[in-house]
């Protein structure tokens, strides 16, 4: 979603910051607690200093917020960051390729049992179409809008809808 008050450099950071599926990652691991750069590091196996970059990045474009610095272990001075939210707001045209590499990072290792996928052919007119995603966004963005269930675990869910290249079978009308 473009805000009035964006211009075409600021859309091009925020594309660019949503380019990379260690970012996208960073987002979802901040989605529902702060992380301090060196916990993102270690969660995403990642260089502390590359971690920075990248912690940097989505700062500067509103993706993450910086909160209050603590003291983390031997006094150290750790700043957690939270992801804002605005991906969720944010348009990512060409973006499916990054978000179906961010998914496959992130499903990587986990038991078979653990996902629960499903995968359906539809045959739909433009208009049932345009239904199907509008009922799809509103559905998502109603347990969005609710935020995050204090007692809840964690999921991440991901869909994708797409043209079906498969080619329809020959006519067995007769001629």
């Amino acid at each position: 979603m473009l805000r009035p008050d964006d211009d075409d450099a600021d859309l091009q950071a925020k594309g660019r910051a949503l380019s990379s599926p260690l970012r996208m990652r960073i987002l979802r691991l901040c989605a529902f607690e702060s992380r301090t750069n060196k916990e993102l590091a270690e969660l995403l196996g990642v260089n502390p200093g590359t971690m920075l970059h990248h912690v940097r990045t989505l700062v500067n474009t509103d993706f993450l917020v910086a909160e209050e610095p603590r003291t983390g272990a031997q006094g150290a001075r750790e700043v957690p960051y939270r992801a804002t939210g605005l991906s969720w707001k944010t348009s990512m045209p060409q973006g499916s390729p990054i978000l179906v590499e961010t998914f496959l990072q992130q499903i990587e290792g986990l038991d078979p049992e653990q996902l629960d996928s499903t995968w359906m052919g539809l045959k739909l007119n433009d208009e049932h179409l345009d239904e199907l995603r509008e009922r799809l966004y509103e559905l998502l963005n109603e347990f969005k809008e609710r935020g995050p269930d204090p007692d809840g675990a964690t999921y991440s869910l991901f869909t994708t809808l797409h043209p079906d290249e498969n080619p329809p079978a020959p006519s067995t009308a007769p001629e």
